[in-house]
């Protein structure tokens, strides 16, 4: 089994956020687009899976975390990964992407307030 790399682990950290919170996020966005009915709230049968999206999120993010400020990076000079700007970047893209994920996380305390 080969690790993640930075990149797969943000994209799996989205992945478990969006399931973490799909059981508040569907119905609202559902709502806001003008589709109703019962079967909406059939969504919230979602929520007893949270908590497992949620550790999946923070496993992932703490992988992309380690990935990119505790290893130590392998690269060969001259590609483009030995470039300080691109791991600046990456940084950059990875501090974005966690304070989006978090504030996904976070949408289920915050859905009341948006009603």
């Amino acid at each position: 089994m080969t690790a993640l790399t930075g990149k797969a682990s943000l994209v799996a950290a989205g992945l478990a956020a969006i399931g973490a919170s799909l059981c508040c996020v569907a119905p609202l966005l559902l709502l806001t687009l003008g589709v109703g009915g019962a079967w909406v709230g059939s969504l919230t049968a979602l929520e007893v899976y949270r908590p497992f999206f949620a550790a999946l999120t923070l496993l992932f993010l703490g992988l992309a975390f380690h990935r990119l400020y505790i290893e130590p990076q392998a690269c060969i000079p001259g590609k483009s990964c030995a470039a300080p700007r691109m791991r600046r970047q990456q940084r950059l893209v990875f501090w974005i992407t966690t304070v989006l994920l978090l504030g996904l996380l976070a949408l289920p305390w915050l859905a009341p307030l948006l009603y």
